[in-house]
């Protein structure tokens, strides 16, 4: 582990308070994605030091570093990794674990926080801090492209542009608003081509694909209102017209909440999926890129630890 990345041992802080006899965190922090919410990871902080938890920071430096150091963990000294960010930080983390049975909880400071959404988790700081020092880890699905990890949904087509194109500086002062900005530009420069999509050897065409492994999207939107995490079967969202206009009556159904309901809209549930198109078109999973086509899709065989509240 790099010891100079850690920030501070909240456990041999001068705040009055119980002794360090709870879990032991390790916090991997995303100083750019929570830089609007410091006060409120702060607050975070104090609380599970009050409760009793031992717990060391370690803020990331780079893309990629999150899951470096997830990667770097000694499970021998950690009872439970959080981590401190947005979706994309999540992410990382879930990449750096696998392989090791390391429980992972979270603190949600993205723009999105759509796993947050998905389990539940409270929004006050004190709540948040309960969950993590208490609440029981519970083995979820994870979702698998072209080896690379992802929680909530791998998309490829036309979300998947804008989330490759999204200048990060737009996406750091601008937050969904960047996204929403990137969108419209799209719908005059993407080209909305043609996808060949395999799910568990039956073939399909369509002109957007979301594979699902919760059922919230982009924040708290449906896509595909029957996934859940503790689900074996993924959710495909076939998006069977092309163009900008389809791309709009998409947007619309979605904040809606009623895209499902479209005819043009099949759900197709599936453990193995196959995606064709032009070759090098980006994918995205869990709001960042994480490959290109061809894809191919399934479930992780580890699956993952995760905390979330006792109500879920």
């Amino acid at each position: 582990m790099r010891l100079e990345t850690v920030s501070r041992d909240l456990a041999d802080s001068p705040v009055s308070g119980p002794p360090a006899v709870g879990r032991r965190l390790l916090v991997i922090r995303n100083p750019v994605a929570g830089r609007r919410h410091g006060g409120r990871f702060a607050r975070i902080m104090g609380h599970l030091w009050s409760l009793g938890c031992k717990v060391t920071v370690i803020e990331t430096r780079f893309r990629g570093d999150a899951e470096a150091i997830a990667a770097e963990i000694d499970p021998d000294t950690v009872d439970v990794v959080v981590a401190a960010g947005g979706d994309g930080t999540i992410n990382e983390v879930i990449n750096g674990l696998k392989g090791r049975d390391i429980p992972l909880a979270i603190v949600p400071l993205g723009t999105a926080n759509v796993l947050a959404a998905e389990i539940g988790l409270p929004l006050r700081a004190s709540s948040i801090a309960k969950t993590i020092a208490r609440a029981p880890a519970r083995r979820v699905y994870l979702g698998d492209a072209n080896g690379r990890r992802f929680v909530m949904m791998a998309g490829v087509g036309f979300d998947a542009w804008v989330v490759a194109t999204l200048n990060p500086a737009w996406k750091r002062v601008l937050g969904r608003t960047a996204y929403v900005a990137r969108m419209v530009v799209g719908l005059a420069r993407y080209r909305f081509p043609k996808y060949r999509v395999t799910i568990d050897g039956q073939a399909y065409k369509a002109a957007s694909v979301v594979i699902a492994n919760g059922h919230y999207y982009g924040g708290r939107f449906t896509c595909a209102p029957d996934a859940r995490l503790d689900d074996p079967d993924l959710k495909v969202c076939l998006f069977r017209r092309g163009g900008p206009l389809a791309a709009v009556v998409y947007a619309l159904w979605l904040g809606l909440g009623r895209l499902h309901k479209r005819k043009d809209v099949m759900l197709v549930p599936g453990r193995s999926v196959r995606v064709e198109g032009p070759d090098a078109e980006p994918v995205q999973g869990d709001g960042d890129l994480v490959a290109s086509l061809p894809l191919t899709a399934g479930l992780d065989g580890d699956g993952l630890l995760l905390v979330m509240p006792a109500h879920q």
